[in-house]
């Protein structure tokens, strides 16, 4: 790490500088960051506009307009800390939410060095055409339009160059930073910043190949075939590199351009609501979701269908995990807080099982007043990032693809309100949950189970027999002993010394004062016999507290070596 700040001193001394310009300076110097990194603090003057100017920005303003000064990797770092509403406030998230990727095109002569560096050809030899003005530039890539020897147009995505590199020195450099915050301050006990740190640097390196995009768009179009209005661009996999992505051109309407929408002839009603079953059914059916349905993300067609764009962030949920989350939905749906309690306890071992009643009761109350309002008020992504909040706080540690789910419902239920004000997002979900959570009692549903876990039924049937012999011969050879592991008996067992020694103490001290005070007693018994007996009464006396108090600090010395008083 020495190593890593010696080399990279002065990408640290930019980001703490804009931190420090973005008025988080009295926070870094709390985490000791400029004693670490042995920089001076140098305090805006209260009095300078730029002190002015913050003072009257929110946190999450701050924090957004931080990233933006810091580049490409913060914007996408930001953009990935806002699909975490179960840390953030909704204030802040709302704001690391408006980071665009929209940022300064780079160059064409280094988007043809790019290509040609990937395909080892010309450029000209690639494309039949391409157009150096970019359809849009983002932080990590941007994109242009151009027609392949076939004749067929596609959309070509290229990877700014440098940015792999750029992205792994901001990476080391928090790393850096969150090790020290983790093992240095009391901060790294109350969040899991290590996990965060993992989650984020995975996320990155996902987006920064390309072909794994590609993957993902081929998982979709499998996915949807069923469903009908739905589709993803095809990838054209053999003009596609981890660094360069081709896939068809597909022209429509944003979502958001609401006029166009309605000239084309859409029904915006109906198109909200397909547009809710079918994200509903990636995440309960699928557990394959896109993570990003911003506006810009979703092209309509003129017939209707609906385009997922950008499918670099996506989510994924286990069997299990869309069962618990089908739970989660059905108790708020019957307005039951112990079930959406058991569902988000099955998520995450609990540290502290007595604190579930106090979890529970606390949902309560946050449902009571979600549920107050009439179902087709009730918004579901506020209302599932509030009860991943209070698990937060309960220690319950939430997945990140679960969170990811609250802030897509957030995305999701601010298009559909566009679309049509009457639609809401936890009516239109009720069916599908409550239909996966019919599927999971269903003959086929626990037909497919146990097929599944054939192979381990089978190993059973084949020890069992070997297992019951083996006991039966033990029990007739009378060499069987049961072995009991009482949970925590060292604490029990440390609980009884302490006690023991304690008592012991006390009646070594009862029996020494008893000797001395018989001692006492008989030398004023003994007073009236002479000096010569006077004499003898009070070195007698000495010698029992002398040997008294060797007996007493033995006994002091020897408890406190255990540590067990």
């Amino acid at each position: 790490m020495i190593l890593t700040r010696r080399l990279h001193l002065k990408r640290y001394r930019q980001i703490i500088s804009v931190l420090v310009r973005n008025g988080f300076g009295l926070l870094l110097e709390q985490l000791g960051i400029f004693g670490y990194l042995r920089l001076r603090h140098h305090p805006l003057d209260p009095a300078s506009a730029k002190a002015a100017e913050n003072a009257r920005l929110s946190i999450g303003e701050r924090l957004r307009r931080s990233c933006e000064e810091l580049g490409p990797t913060f914007i996408k770092i930001g953009q990935i800390l806002s699909t975490r509403p179960d840390i953030f406030s909704p204030e802040i998230a709302g704001e690391l939410e408006k980071l665009q990727d929209a940022v300064n095109p780079f160059p064409y002569i280094e988007v043809r060095k790019v290509i040609e560096e990937e395909f080892g050809a010309p450029l000209e030899s690639v494309f039949q055409t391409f157009e150096e003005q970019p359809l849009a530039a983002a932080s990590l890539s941007q994109v242009h339009k151009a027609t392949l020897p076939t004749g067929h147009t596609v959309v070509v995505k290229v990877q700014r160059p440098g940015i792999q590199s750029r992205i792994q020195i901001d990476l080391e450099v928090l790393q850096d930073l969150v090790s020290f915050v983790c093992n240095r301050t009391h901060y790294g006990e109350l969040y899991d910043f290590a996990g965060m740190m993992a989650e984020l640097e995975k996320t990155l390196k996902n987006e920064l190949d390309f072909r794994k995009e590609g993957i993902n768009a081929d998982i979709f179009r499998q996915n949807l075939k069923a469903r009908k209005g739905v589709s993803v661009p095809i990838i054209r996999w053999i003009y596609t590199t981890s660094r360069v992505l081709t896939m068809e051109y597909i022209e429509g309407i944003r979502i958001n351009q609401l006029e166009q929408l309605d000239a084309a002839g859409i029904d915006r009603s109906e198109l909200g609501i397909r547009l809710s079953q079918d994200m509903c059914s990636q995440v309960l059916e699928d557990g394959f979701f896109h993570a990003d349905p911003h506006p810009g993300n979703l092209s309509i067609q003129p017939d209707g269908t609906i385009v997922y764009l950008d499918l670099g962030m996506v989510g994924k949920l286990t069997e299990s995990r869309k069962k618990t989350l089908s739970k989660l939905f059905v108790g708020i749906f019957a307005q039951d807080s112990h079930q959406v309690v058991e569902a988000i306890v099955d998520l995450d071992k609990m540290r502290q099982r007595g604190s579930i009643r106090r979890f529970e009761r606390e949902v309560d109350r946050l449902m009571e007043q979600f549920l107050a309002l009439p179902i087709a008020e009730i918004q579901v992504g506020p209302l599932l990032a509030q009860i991943f909040q209070l698990a937060y706080r309960y220690h319950i540690q939430i997945p990140g693809e679960l969170t990811l789910i609250a802030k897509v419902m957030i995305t999701l239920q601010g298009i559909t309100e566009k679309l049509d004000p009457e639609l809401n997002l936890l009516v239109i979900m009720k069916p599908i949950a409550s239909k996966l959570i019919r599927d999971t009692f269903s003959i086929r549903d626990m037909s497919r189970e146990i097929h599944r876990n054939l192979t381990d039924y089978q190993a059973l049937l084949q020890q069992a027999p070997t297992f019951i012999l083996e006991l039966m011969h033990r029990l007739e050879d009378d060499d069987f002993n049961l072995h009991f592991d009482l949970k925590n008996i060292d604490k029990v067992q440390r609980h009884f010394d302490r006690i023991s020694n304690r008592l012991s103490f006390s009646v070594i001290l009862l029996a020494v004062s008893i000797i001395i005070a018989g001692i006492i007693i008989g030398s004023s018994l003994n007073a009236s016999s002479g000096p010569e007996m006077h004499e003898l009464n009070l070195i007698i006396l000495r010698f029992g507290l002398a040997i008294a108090g060797v007996i007493l600090l033995g006994l002091i010395i020897s408890i406190f070596r255990t540590k067990k008083f």
